[in-house]
């Protein structure tokens, strides 16, 4: 057992537990520390992936009641037929687009620089949606038409881009759409169930010849990790955008957004 990428796994973990539903990009951080902690190849690619189910999972975890309810009472309950038919509409945008272009992302947009500039950008566009205080009409999840989650759909295609964040593009085109913080945010969460789960199982797919037993303890040290964080992390910024604004993530984008591109044009 080579303790050091048992070490890496932990932190890698702690990274995508604690960013994948922050707008920061979770994608964007794993990048960067990948290539701080020299663990690339198409190995750390497939890890990456692998830990983003544990992530995932503490979603499902935390909204379980909410998610067998709406899946055992959509026959009978308008408001969950609703919701999976959102969910369905503001899925396939992205998931059409990314299966067409995955490969070609992979190969040319996954590198630090594209996460910098996307982070700041990302960030000046947190503050711009912020300054425009959209009046809020829909307060709740169950609440979104159907028209507004394709609208959420249509802004998710922007996180294709490394750096950009899943969940800020979401939460953020969600606001803008007039949704209040909290049910864009859920829905942002719910979203991830099945975006993630296909681009997860897509990738993990291709990659099954590349995985060996031995990459098992690093594999599972990541998703445990990952769990745990995401379930600490997830509680904690509900409660959050409840009451405040995204202004604190989009500074942070753009001050390290600006330091890593210092960092990298520099060294």
């Amino acid at each position: 057992m080579n303790w050091i990428d048992i070490g890496k796994a932990a932190i890698l973990g702690v990274v995508e537990g604690a960013t994948e539903f922050i707008p920061v990009s979770s994608t964007g951080h794993l990048i960067l520390a990948g290539d701080w902690l020299n663990f690339g190849g198409s190995r750390a690619a497939t890890f990456d992936i692998f830990i983003q189910l544990g992530a995932i999972l503490a979603v499902v975890w935390i909204y379980r009641s909410k998610i067998i309810h709406t899946f055992t009472g959509w026959r009978r309950e308008p408001q969950d037929r609703r919701l999976l038919i959102n969910l369905l509409v503001a899925f396939l945008p992205a998931a059409i687009v990314g299966f067409f272009i995955h490969d070609w992302m992979e190969a040319v947009l996954f590198r630090p620089t594209v996460v910098a500039v996307a982070l700041v950008l990302g960030g000046i566009a947190i503050l711009i949606i912020e300054a425009i205080h959209t009046r809020v009409v829909v307060e709740t999840v169950d609440g979104i038409p159907t028209r507004k989650a394709f609208g959420v759909g249509l802004a998710q295609l922007l996180s294709l881009i490394p750096g950009v964040s899943r969940s800020g593009a979401t939460i953020m085109g969600g606001i803008s759409l007039g949704l209040s913080r909290v049910a864009a945010t859920e829905f942002s969460f719910f979203l991830a169930i099945p975006i993630m789960f296909a681009a997860s199982g897509y990738s993990l797919f291709k990659a099954r010849d590349v995985l060996t037993t031995a990459d098992a303890p690093v594999f599972a040290t990541g998703f445990i990790v990952s769990f745990v964080t995401a379930v600490i992390v997830v509680k904690q910024f509900i409660r959050f955008v409840s009451s405040n604004t995204f202004r604190p993530f989009a500074w942070y984008r753009i001050i390290f957004g600006c330091i890593l591109l210092a960092y990298y044009f520099l060294r």
